[in-house]
């Protein structure tokens, strides 16, 4: 598995990567994000986008966007 990296470094040109970010409740997840909209954008289910402020970083493997 690869190193997390800050987020300050993620790529912001569409990539998509898979992030650490956590939720209202406190609960850290892993996610395939995309920076876009100025912001970075993960899927909550099949339909549903949520914005995150996402805190580390690592390459999404192809395995991940499956």
């Amino acid at each position: 598995m690869t190193d997390r990296k800050p987020i300050s470094t993620a790529p912001t040109d569409g990539s998509k990567v898979s992030v650490m970010w956590k939720n209202s409740d406190g609960v850290v997840s892993e996610s395939i994000a995309q920076y876009r909209d100025g912001g970075w954008w993960v899927y909550t289910d099949s339909d549903t986008q949520k914005k995150v402020e996402p805190t580390s970083w690592r390459p999404a493997s192809s395995d991940d966007e499956d």
